[in-house]
């Protein structure tokens, strides 16, 4: 039988620790899996979701991006993934009841574990200006709503739409177009927070913001590079693609400031012996201080540059431009100041340029290790330019490959879910809808808080996700949302967004990934995009939590006829009855998806076209792959303080908390704890044990405290610190960004620790 959420919210404060451990998956992630799902679901429920997850007649995951090969296994899913489609399958529901009990100020003191624990949202409700509770509202006065306070705006620009990474290809189109119908550019989205770092590097440098590999590129691959990426508990299925590429001979050097279990042991849960035994996937663990990639890779560039034969010099000159200035900078690179950046040793870095030199097809992966930072972009343009090099782009068993986290964040900005769409984009947009979309740039999310905090925004409506937890500097960032006129979330399930609200808010709730999506024109699919650029159809397969949800393209093409009226020409109605006419659209507006419906008819779906994968074709400004040369950038930390970097437990999904634990870690019951090296911790009086407030310091002076968290002596690398978010987020500045992308720098975070009283 399922369990009851939890009444009241468990106490955090005294977490276990243990040792780490050093081999993830295995049997223990099946029985956490069966666990956490059956209290979700229940055991027929279970199996009847469970085995439906990235089949091809199935739904897609709504966890990560990671893709799916072709041949499929009964049970294609991973841990996290499951507890993912447990959150949203499960028979826990948030009634008008509920609301009744619970005022916006209960739900404001509430973790966001407890609240995400409550159980699927059934009702729309509303929270009316001077109420304290949100109260049931029907579907037309919610859209009537919306629509009133879209209309009192002195300017299109004074609202933003922002859209999470679950988002299907169908609804995020909808959304842009009736942003941009409506007059505004203003689409802030997760994106702005993770991997922007890398599509503004990769589109500069190879002329495509995405990555270049697919999975047999992985399997092909003679050395693999993951830096700054703990696939373990961010993207597990990753791991059965590089224990695949090791079976062939692959090489793997991790780079990371923490040891992660995941990419130490796998032990995979599909075979008897990964289940006993499991294979080590490391060749080479590089414990980089945070923020000393770019100077690695720089060095690394020297040293090639510095071995005769080591560059693929007809590549380089067929296919690039900039290699000299490159060049120049790179053969300036300095030991000394390399080791001081990244902490690593001579002899570990002229190992790691031993099995460089001889790979013949080399990928390199990453995540938000590289791109929160100030000079994430510089970064990613290095790791660009270590692969020109050696001609590692355009060819099988090697590219670049930025692992995106949610399921379908690529899609949506493929969709159009951008605040800077390009020129030819709108043109088309343009030609297919017969009005003019607006041209000036829109807002980012750290630009969009910013109009909040300004009074320059007013309406705030979020596609999902949990905006005021995602984002940095919480209590600037909520002040801001406190301000709006009107915020309105299509949501599944309660988070702390639905807490933290404008004058008036809105919670309108939605179909899942899970659930069948039954239209006027007959059952409905979805589609999404994998991090690898191939795009295929989702079919929820159980009945929906409550019979007044609409789905989310319903949700858009409702609004947008009470909003715009009769005047917009853009057929709704039709939209909503049938997705295929989306899709239509779609195909005619954005290249690649010539022929949509017919395309994710087959089993499987298909790859969009990338040129630098396809053709070693560089749709750049100068027509090549650009070489770049940017200074070498790496924190400074004073005597005394440490760099922090947030991260994720290994029971949580972005902002999602599964559980208290974090297994992998040695981490039970609690989530207020910070990952110090030992001797750095003696030598600020901290043992194991004591408990510390962690306080952010920045140019502009303020204080930004996070009280009370637990100290764990941690094997991570000196001058480093590591604590969980959202609960660290307090302690990034909301003017800390990354040059170009404007990415919160979240992995770089000078703290002091103040001892404070135990728990």
């Amino acid at each position: 039988m399922p369990s009851k959420p939890p009444a009241g919210d468990p106490v955090q404060d005294a977490p276990q620790v243990a040792a780490p451990q050093h081999a993830a998956a295995g049997l223990t992630a099946i029985a956490h899996t069966l666990r956490m799902a059956q209290e979700q679901m229940g055991v027929a429920r279970t199996a009847r979701t469970l085995l439906k997850v990235n089949q091809k007649d199935g739904f897609d995951c709504p966890g990560c991006a990671w893709p799916e090969g072709d041949k499929r296994h009964l049970a294609e899913f991973c841990e996290n993934g499951a507890k993912a489609v447990a959150e949203e399958a499960t028979v826990r529901r948030v009634t008008p009841e509920f609301f009744a009990a619970h005022p916006v100020s209960d739900l404001a003191e509430r973790s966001g574990y407890w609240l995400g624990q409550q159980g699927r949202i059934t009702r729309p409700v509303h929270l009316a200006e001077g109420a304290t509770h949100y109260e049931p509202v029907s579907w037309e006065k919610a859209f009537a709503i919306i629509a009133e306070e879209l209309g009192a705006l002195g300017s299109p620009d004074e609202a933003l739409f922002y859209t999470s990474g679950r988002t299907s290809n169908e609804a995020a189109f909808l959304l842009q177009l009736f942003a941009r119908e409506f007059g505004t550019n203003n689409l802030p989205d997760c994106s702005n927070m993770c991997h922007e770092s890398s599509g503004s590097a990769l589109t500069e440098t190879i002329g495509v913001g995405k990555g270049s590999v697919s999975l047999e590129d992985l399997h092909q691959a003679d050395l693999i590079i993951v830096a700054g990426q703990n696939p373990g508990t961010n993207h597990p299925r990753m791991l059965t693609a590089l224990e695949q590429a090791k079976a062939s001979g692959a090489k793997i050097i991790s780079v990371n400031p923490l040891p992660e279990a995941g990419l130490e042991r796998f032990k995979n849960p599909q075979s008897v012996s990964g289940l006993v035994k499991g294979v080590s996937l490391t060749d080479l663990f590089l414990q980089v201080r945070i923020g000393g990639d770019q100077a690695l890779f720089r060095l690394l560039n020297k040293l090639i540059l510095e071995r005769d034969g080591a560059v693929d010099e007809s590549f380089v000159a067929a296919h690039t431009h900039g290699f000299e200035e490159f060049a120049d900078a790179a053969r300036s690179a300095d030991w000394e100041e390399t080791l001081a950046a990244t902490g690593l040793g001579r002899e570990e870095i002229e190992r790691a340029l031993a099995m460089v030199l001889a790979s013949k097809r080399t990928i390199v992966c990453w995540a938000m290790g590289l791109t929160q930072h100030k000079h994430s972009v510089a970064t990613i343009r290095e790791v660009v330019n270590f692969l020109l090099l050696r001609g590692n782009i355009g060819r099988l068993g090697a590219g670049v490959c930025p692992v995106r986290g949610h399921s379908n964040v690529q899609g949506d900005r493929t969709m159009g879910i951008f605040e800077r769409p390009s020129a030819v984009f709108l043109d088309a947009l343009e030609a297919e809808f017969g009005f003019a979309p607006p041209r000036h740039h829109g807002l980012d999310v750290v630009r969009s808080i910013e109009a909040l905090r300004d009074g320059r925004a007013k309406v705030f409506f979020a596609m999902g996700g949990n905006f005021v937890a995602a984002t940095p500097d919480t209590a600037v960032t909520e002040a801001a949302v406190r301000r709006a006129r009107l915020t309105v979330h299509v949501s599944t399930k309660l988070n702390r967004s639905h807490a933290v609200t404008g004058r008036r808010a809105l919670i309108l709730p939605t179909l899942g990934r899970t659930d069948k999506d039954v239209q006027a024109g007959g059952r409905q699919v979805v589609t999404v995009e994998d991090s690898m650029g191939m795009v295929h159809a989702s079919r929820g397969n159980l009945a929906p939590a409550g019979r007044h949800l609409l789905s989310e393209p319903a949700i858009v093409a409702r609004m947008a006829r009470a909003v715009l009226g009769a005047g917009s020409r853009t057929p709704w109605e039709e939209f909503e009855k049938d997705y295929g006419t989306i899709r239509e659209r779609i195909a005619r507006v954005v290249p690649g998806f010539e022929d949509f419906n017919a395309k994710i008819a087959r089993p499987g779906g298909f790859a969009l076209p990338h040129a630098p994968r396809d053709e070693r074709r560089f749709p750049t400004a100068t027509g090549k792959a650009n070489f770049t040369a940017a200074p070498v950038e790496y924190p400074k930390v004073p005597a005394g303080r440490l760099l922090l970097q947030t991260l994720r437990s290994h029971d949580q999904y972005n902002t999602t908390i599964y559980g208290l634990d974090d297994r992998y870690r040695g981490i039970k019951g609690g989530r207020r704890v910070v990952l110090v090296h030992p001797d750095d911790a003696r030598e600020l009086g901290l043992a194991d044990g004591a408990y510390a407030d962690l306080v952010g310091e920045w140019k502009d002076g303020v204080e930004r405290r996070a009280p009370g968290f637990r100290v764990v002596h941690y094997p991570t690398a000196r001058g480093c610190a590591a604590a969980y978010y959202p609960e660290t987020n307090v302690l990034v500045p909301l003017d800390s960004t990354a040059d170009t992308s404007n990415t919160p720098a979240s992995k770089s975070v000078v703290v002091r620790l103040e001892q404070s009283p135990s728990a």
